[in-house]
């Protein structure tokens, strides 16, 4: 594999021929579109503000309903998803940028035989054995709720994956003539790992950034519908759920439009992951 065909604009311009990734970037672009304007759109489309109060609890009145305190559902839904997006797209970011210098430096010390290889991936396998919700019950527990709390250990917690996947492509490449030659003409370590190694492995990377996204929003709404998130009165479509799930059955617009929208969500970011997926395995079984 060379530099040249996994340059990222390059994969995702392959990527980005295929209907799967197309669709899914149509459906993920309009939740993001929802997230980003809804604040503003909703007193417009309803005239209510997000904590206004619109009517009786759990009532057909208005476009979407009212929801358990009386306030306008659809504004409060357009209004809920900045904070998911937010908080999954930090964590995703702590996430891939850790993982990815981490499982550089272990991939590539292992093939210099240093003890940072199996160093680094003891310390994931630690991480490893706790389940991600469990550790993030913990550490509420430790230190409280808060929301960048929850968004540091949702992103550390997928640091231990990002850096295994890292490693192994890093060990996939590190063999090659030009990181070789590299070494042989005594460029630093950081240098090699920035310019030699990390364009060429930028395809399971992206892979990874998409699924780790994906786990990030079911998190972070998981997290909210649990009260550890973000709090009352805030907008949230997690915490939108538990407050309005009680009358499912007789106002089921305050459960619903969140849950569909985080479906949505996740469906479309997964189409263009495995889209990425399959364009990065033709490339590399292309290449080879």
């Amino acid at each position: 594999m060379t530099a040249a065909t996994s340059a990222p604009a390059g994969l995702l311009r392959r990527t980005f021929r295929r209907r799967q990734a197309r669709v899914g970037a149509a459906l993920t672009l309009l939740v993001v579109a929802v997230a980003l304007l809804g604040p503003v759109l909703g007193p417009l489309l309803t005239g209510y503000g997000v904590d206004d109060f619109a009517g009786r609890p759990f009532r057909a009145e208005g476009l979407a309903g009212t929801d358990d305190l009386g306030r306008d559902v659809l504004t409060r839904f357009l209004a809920g998803g900045g904070p998911v997006l937010a908080s999954a797209v930090a964590a995703t970011a702590i996430g891939i940028v850790g993982g990815a210098v981490l499982g550089m430096l272990a991939g590539y010390s292992g093939t210099t035989g240093s003890r940072l290889d199996p160093l680094i991936m003891r310390g994931g396998d630690v991480l490893l054995s706790f389940p991600q919700l469990v550790l993030a019950l913990l550490a509420v527990a430790v230190l409280g709720s808060s929301g960048w709390l929850l968004v540091l250990v949702i992103g550390i917690t997928h640091i231990p994956r990002v850096a295994r996947v890292a490693r192994q492509a890093t060990l996939s490449v590190a063999g090659q003539d030009y990181v070789l030659a590299a070494r042989m003409y005594g460029m630093p370590r950081r240098r090699i790992l920035a310019t030699e190694v990390l364009p060429n492995i930028t395809g399971p990377l992206m892979v990874e950034l998409g699924l780790r996204l994906t786990y990030s929003i079911g998190y972070v709404a998981s997290l909210s519908f649990l009260g550890l998130g973000v709090q009352p009165p805030a907008a949230d479509w997690g915490l939108q759920i538990n407050e309005n799930r009680i009358a499912l059955t007789v106002a089921p617009w305050g459960v619903l439009l969140p849950v569909l929208a985080i479906a949505v969500l996740t469906v479309g970011t997964n189409m263009v992951t495995d889209a990425l997926a399959k364009e990065s395995a033709d490339t590399t079984g292309g290449v080879a």
